[in-house]
């Protein structure tokens, strides 16, 4: 039986897991729309990581690991956050 296959950006889900705690320590609104804005913004600016198999995404979450993607990650949400504080939507 073949594997059911699909198309993802795996830095969606990195975004998200960082996304609410930093919003916290900088005292961000934590409305929907400013949630999905900064998601949008950090997203932009920074490389996407598509992934087609379970075995894509295994290897997507071992870059998780290296301080780098981490630190990358960090910076483009504290900027998102940061443009969309001055200027929210909501």
């Amino acid at each position: 039986m073949k594997k059911k296959l699909y198309l993802k950006n795996y830095m969606e889900d990195v975004v998200f897991s960082f996304l609410d705690g930093l919003i916290r320590e900088k005292k961000g609104c934590t409305c929907e729309r400013c949630r999905y804005d900064i998601a949008a913004i950090a997203l932009n600016n920074l490389s996407p990581k598509y992934i087609v198999t379970e075995s894509g995404e295994v290897f997507a979450k071992t870059q998780l690991l290296s301080q780098q993607f981490k630190t990358d990650t960090v910076v483009a949400i504290l900027k998102a956050i940061e443009i969309v504080s001055k200027n929210p939507h909501h």
